[in-house]
C-alpha cells in the first residue's frame, strides 16, 4: 500500500525514471473529425511512454526512454526529435522493421485510433538497457510492449530486475484487442502484470475493457485484488478516482481549455512522476499531474513545450 500522505524514497540513483515501450508517430488530422473524413493529417512524435520521458524531462527531471525504431526516414525523425530536446537516445534501437505508427483524427472527446504495428515491438533487453534500468528510480510501460512477442520476453525481464532492485514498477493498463495478435487473451495476461506493478492508471475505457461494464468503485476494486498498491482511475473531464486500498480520494480536473485531447494521460503521468521525484506526497503528486494535463490540453500534439515543475505549481496555484 502506498500512503497518500507520504513521500516516496528512492535510492540514489543517476536517472529518474526509464520509460520502456513504444516510440511511433502520431499522424493526426489538421481537422476535427471522428468519422476519418478529413484529407489532412499532420505528422507528431509519438508513443507514450516515450512521451511521458520527454516531458518529464520539460517539467525538470532526469529520463530515459528504451524503444525500437525501423531503419527508415521515419524512424531518424524521432531520433532527430530526440535529439533536439537534448534525451539521451542511447537506448533507442534501430531495427530492420519499419517504424510504428498510429492514425488518429483530432478530438475533444476519446479518439478512436488506427494502428501501424511493426519495429515497436522488436525491442531486446540488452547489457545496455538493463544498465539504464539499473540506475533508474522509476521504471514505466504499458499494453503496447506486452501485447506482442518478442518484446513481450524484454518488459518480463524488466519487471523481473526492477523488483530485484527495488525500483517503483508502474504501469499504464491501456489495453486495446487491437493491438494484440489475434486470437490471444491480452485481457487475461494484463491482469497478470498487474500483480507484478507498484502503481496504475486506468482510465474508465481501459478499466471497461478489462472488466466489463462496472461501476468505478467496483472498478477500482478489482485493480486492488490483482495486487496493485495504487490505482489512479481518471475520468476526464470529471477528474480521477483513486484508491490504495484503505482510503479512497475524488480529485477534479484543473483543465479549462480543451484543443486536443491526446497525450492528455502521458502529460498526468509526467506531472505525477515528476512531483513524487521532487519530493512531493502522492497527493501533492496527483495534483500535480492534473496542472500537468491541463496545460497540455490548451495544444495540439502529445507533446507540447510544457514549463519547468516550479512554473505549473504557480500557473495552477498548487
Amino acid at each position: 500500500m502506498l500512503n497518500f500522505d507520504q513521500r516516496l524514497e528512492f535510492q540514489n540513483k543517476s536517472n529518474d525514471i526509464l520509460t520502456v515501450g513504444e516510440l511511433l508517430i502520431d499522424m493526426i488530422s489538421a481537422d476535427y473529425d471522428d468519422d476519418f473524413d478529413c484529407d489532412t493529417f499532420h505528422k507528431f512524435f509519438g508513443g507514450s511512454p516515450s512521451n511521458i520521458a520527454m516531458n518529464v524531462k520539460k517539467l525538470g527531471i532526469h529520463s530515459l526512454v528504451a524503444s525500437a525504431v525501423g531503419e527508415d526516414g521515419l524512424g531518424r525523425f524521432l531520433i532527430k526529435h530526440l535529439n533536439n530536446a537534448n534525451m539521451d537516445t542511447r537506448c533507442v534501437q534501430q531495427v530492420p522493421y519499419a517504424t510504428s505508427m498510429v492514425v488518429v483524427s483530432k478530438s475533444k472527446n476519446t479518439p478512436i485510433p488506427i494502428f501501424y504495428r511493426e519495429a515497436d515491438y522488436h525491442l531486446e533487453y540488452t547489457p545496455q538497457l538493463e544498465e539504464a534500468l539499473m540506475n533508474s528510480k522509476i521504471v514505466h510501460f504499458s499494453c503496447w510492449p506486452i501485447s506482442r512477442m518478442p518484446v513481450r520476453n524484454t518488459i518480463e525481464k524488466v519487471i523481473e530486475t526492477a523488483k530485484e532492485n527495488n525500483t517503483l514498477i508502474c504501469f499504464d493498463p491501456n489495453y486495446h484487442p487491437m493491438i494484440w495478435q489475434k486470437g490471444e487473451d491480452g485481457i487475461e495476461y494484463v491482469k497478470s502484470v498487474i500483480s507484478k506493478v507498484d502503481i496504475v492508471k486506468p482510465s474508465e475505457d481501459d478499466a471497461e475493457r478489462l472488466f466489463g461494464k462496472d461501476t468505478n468503485e467496483n472498478h477500482i476494486e478489482k485493480f486492488l485484488k490483482l495486487g496493485a498498491k495504487l490505482v489512479i482511475m481518471t475520468l476526464g473531464k470529471d477528474g480521477a478516482i483513486v484508491s490504495n486500498g484503505v482510503e479512497t480520494i475524488k480529485l477534479n480536473t484543473l483543465a479549462t481549455e480543451v484543443v486536443d485531447t491526446t497525450g492528455a494521460g502521458d502529460a498526468f503521468w509526467s506531472g505525477f512522476y515528476t512531483a513524487v521525484v521532487k519530493g512531493y506526497t502522492i497527493r501533492e503528486a496527483l495534483n500535480f499531474g492534473f496542472a500537468v494535463s491541463a496545460y497540455k490540453l490548451k495544444y495540439t500534439g502529445a507533446v507540447v513545450d510544457l514549463p519547468k515543475l516550479e512554473e505549473i505549481k504557480e500557473i495552477y496555484g498548487i
